[in-house]
């Protein structure tokens, strides 16, 4: 049974029928039947078995409802969405996609799909599961879950998972009638971009957030500094402090000569620009404090923190 333990470990304590009967055979049908009458592999799904002793867990039930849907098959949906890192309620179903409609699956506590849309269907390994890709996936969530699509959308996002660009075009290759998934898809992208930024409510009540919990000063937002809107000046110092897009790094020549103009424009005129990411906002503030609190301690020697 080393075989089996082995073949197991890589598979969240899972073993199959298929598996097990396989080239080279590990044991016999019969052997299969044996064991789970005797209590030596736990029954998930037709054909597919737990080891005793085994941890339960979500991947555990998401491996075993993909492995039990047959070949092709891949997590998709709320499944998909919590083997991407986004956070799911614990009683989500298991959601199972089958890219082709010429078989089916039944399988107890498995909600299976089988898309008539079958673009974008190259599936990925998550935590050593079959899953649909990110762009898929935010195509499907909405279909059972619309309200979550807005933090699936900043999730991918904030964690780069994929540019707001993929996920536009996936939008404009997915949107037709009967794709129930894409308005809530839409609507949660338009929600969180502005012209390659966040949107300006999330931006600006993230900063404000900062700020106040580290003691830095006010900020005005939409400043016009030396003839520039710029993001956010903290007031009564010369610190200005630009929320550079998603898409930054992919900025055309064009776009980095003309930031590289308004940020020299701005240093003649006496102001520092400061530039951060909003994911650096979001998942590091507490470094973004520390660069912002450097700055003033430079710049605007007077500058106390704020009790």
């Amino acid at each position: 049974m080393n075989a089996v333990a082995e073949w197991a470990s890589a598979h969240h304590g899972l073993i199959t029928l298929d598996a097990l009967t396989g080239k080279p055979p590990m044991a016999s049908r019969s052997a299969w039947y044996r064991a789970i009458a005797d209590g030596r592999l736990v029954p998930l799904h037709p054909g597919v078995a737990r080891l005793p002793g085994v941890p339960e867990s979500r991947e555990q039930r998401i491996a075993a409802a993909v492995l039990a849907a047959g070949p092709g098959a891949m997590a998709s949906h709320r499944s998909a969405a919590h083997l991407w890192g986004v956070p799911r309620p614990e009683d989500d179903p298991v959601d199972v996609l089958l890219p082709g409609r010429d078989r089916e699956a039944n399988l107890d506590g498995v909600v299976v799909h089988r898309p008539r849309d079958r673009r974008d269907l190259s599936p990925v390994v998550r935590s050593g599961i079959r899953t649909t890709n990110v762009l898929r996936f935010l195509c499907d969530l909405g279909a059972v879950d619309p309200a979550s699509v807005h933090a699936a959308v900043g999730h991918v996002l904030l964690q780069t998972l994929a540019r707001p660009d993929d996920l536009r075009r996936a939008i404009d290759v997915h949107a037709r009638r009967g794709r129930h998934g894409v308005p809530a898809f839409r609507a949660a992208l338009a929600d969180w971009m502005l012209d390659g930024k966040p949107a300006d409510s999330v931006l600006e009540l993230a900063m404000r957030r900062l700020l106040t919990r580290h003691g830095l000063p006010a900020a005005e937002f939409h400043a016009r500094i030396a003839g520039y809107e710029v993001d956010f000046w903290l007031i009564g110092t010369p610190v200005v402090l630009e929320c550079d897009g998603w898409a930054y790094h992919g900025r055309t020549k064009a776009q980095h000569h003309r930031d590289t103009v308004r940020d020299n424009d701005l240093v003649v005129a006496g102001y520092l620009p400061v530039h951060f990411t909003y994911r650096m906002v979001h998942r590091t503030p507490a470094d973004v404090a520390r660069r912002i609190r450097g700055a003033l301690t430079r710049w605007a020697p007077g500058w106390r923190p704020v009790a």
